[in-house]
């Protein structure tokens, strides 16, 4: 088709595409979806609620419900199933976390986004002030982050559990394994698995308490960084999700062959992550990740070519992708250790 004839409407959608996350992020804020857990309510309702202009709560209503987020029943406004699963604060795999962080944190950060092309630094926080993006962040921002974190490995540690239901695990490590939310959620799908979370000690604190009253976790503070981390031994599947897209390529080495001497050999790794296309050309949701890597670290998202290789020159073999329809990761590279 030629440009005279080219529709400008997928341009359009782009333009406007932070008008939809901002809608979603406006509501989630004034708790929209977990009032409407009573029977939805009208127009007027929504302001009589939240003491504003009907006009403004009629305009926020009707783009929730052209965003599939709610819907009109006898003239009502309800929870969709999507808001009612994912945005009701309270249930199993609530949402709300991941919403919040993205609009405190990352929104303004990808304001500056052409500042981090031309510089190759994040915009989340300052280098040339901080030792790291958590350093000096306020506590509520830090909250804020965890919470977002947790929403977004729950539910990816679900489809996970799918994945690995016809070989599950019997003892897994968590590297870097943050709030707990993966350790958790496959502890729950297999009642034999017994989870290690290993992370920073003020990280493993949060994981500690999020697990409280399941007795088959455990916690064990330590750095993955370190020159020769010292990852716990007596595991036959170690976990590496959403945490070598952080760093760059040298470090990812060195994480690897550090879950390697942690494993013995007959030993899984797992690498869940959005993966991008061999060919770099997509997919959308990897592709824009690894713009949030730039951000906000200093890694990027990578492809399955470039982790398999990486894991063979580690000497892992069988390395292969299995696919995932998650939030976190579409998939799962899984490599054994010789």
């Amino acid at each position: 088709m030629s440009s005279a004839t080219a529709s400008a409407l997928p341009l359009m959608a782009l333009a406007t595409g932070f008008w939809s996350f901002k809608t979603l992020a406006a509501a989630h804020e004034l708790d929209l979806f977990t009032r409407f857990t009573d029977g939805g309510c009208t127009a007027g309702e929504l302001a009589a609620g939240l003491g504003i202009a009907e006009r403004p709560a009629e305009m926020l209503l009707t783009g929730c419900a052209s965003l599939g987020l709610l819907e009109l029943h006898d003239g009502r406004y309800v929870n969709s199933p999507l808001a009612a699963e994912y945005l009701v604060r309270g249930r199993p795999y609530y949402f709300g976390g991941v919403v919040e962080m993205f609009d405190r944190r990352l929104y303004p950060a990808w304001g500056e986004l052409t500042r981090a092309i031309r510089t190759n630094a994040p915009t989340s926080w300052e280098p040339s002030r901080q030792r790291h993006l958590f350093d000096g962040l306020d506590p509520l921002m830090l909250e804020t982050f965890w919470a977002g974190m947790h929403s977004l490995s729950s539910v990816t540690a679900r489809t996970l559990a799918d994945v690995l239901a016809a070989d599950p695990p019997v003892r897994l490590l968590d590297v870097g394994g943050g709030s707990g939310a993966y350790a958790i959620e496959l502890c729950r799908r297999f009642p034999e698995l017994r989870a290690t979370v290993y992370d920073l000690p003020e990280v493993c604190a949060i994981a500690a308490e999020n697990a409280a009253g399941i007795d088959r976790i455990t916690t064990v503070p330590g750095d993955f960084l370190a020159p020769r981390p010292p990852l716990p031994g007596g595991h036959d599947t170690v976990l590496l999700s959403m945490i070598l897209h952080d760093w760059d390529e040298p470090t990812c080495r060195r994480i690897l062959r550090a879950c390697h001497d942690a494993l013995a050999s007959g030993g899984r790794l797992l690498i869940c992550e959005l993966l991008v296309d061999d060919d770099k050309t997509g997919p959308a949701p990897a592709a824009l990740m690894s713009l949030n890597m730039l951000v906000e670290t200093g890694g990027r998202n990578y492809t399955a070519a470039e982790y398999i290789a990486w894991l063979i020159a580690t000497g892992f073999t069988g390395a292969h992708v299995v696919p995932l329809d998650a939030p976190g990761a579409n998939g799962v590279i899984v490599a054994r250790k010789a």
